[in-house]
């Protein structure tokens, strides 16, 4: 299969790189914006952001050297889950922080349609199992329960 051929191998490379420019080029602004959204200096510096978008980035850059194999698809739908729940994530801090999160517009347009074109692909195609797709689903989507409790939001609510 050529490279072109695969693009969906490589678009969680291409939405992220993508996302991460909306969250800090442009339009940019998101440790400020999330410093009004959650203030707790200690937990959000530029250090913390650079080592978590870097792992993202580098994540994603082994789902397309993997390729289309049964690794590298179970790989590509738990991403693409934490990718889909990252977008509804600031969709939600959106809504409630009645502010534009940055990053909001990539994740609801992009990672969420994304997600759902990839996991109905492979599920339809038989390249994954459907409990191989809910285990990477629920993986990958639990993201936003480690980082909330790694930023302490679940004890406070």
């Amino acid at each position: 299969m050529s490279a072109a051929a695969d693009w969906l191998m490589w678009s969680p490379l291409a939405t992220g790189s993508l996302h991460i420019c909306e969250e800090f080029v442009v339009p940019g602004g998101f440790m400020a914006w999330y410093r009004r959204y959650r203030p707790d200096p200690s937990r959000i510096t530029r250090l913390f952001l650079v080592m978590v978008n870097v792992a993202l980035v580098v994540a994603c850059f082994n789902i397309g050297a993997i390729g289309r194999n049964s690794l590298g698809i179970a790989y590509w739908l738990m991403i693409s889950a934490l990718l889909c729940s990252n977008g509804v994530w600031h969709a939600w801090a959106s809504y409630k922080s009645h502010s534009y999160s940055p990053g909001v517009v990539t994740g609801v347009l992009v990672y969420a349609p994304l997600a759902v074109y990839g996991y109905s692909r492979f599920l339809r195609s038989g390249s994954v199992s459907i409990w191989t797709a809910a285990i990477a689903c629920i993986v990958g989507g639990s993201y936003h329960f480690w980082s909330a409790m790694y930023h302490g939001v679940l004890k406070k609510a």
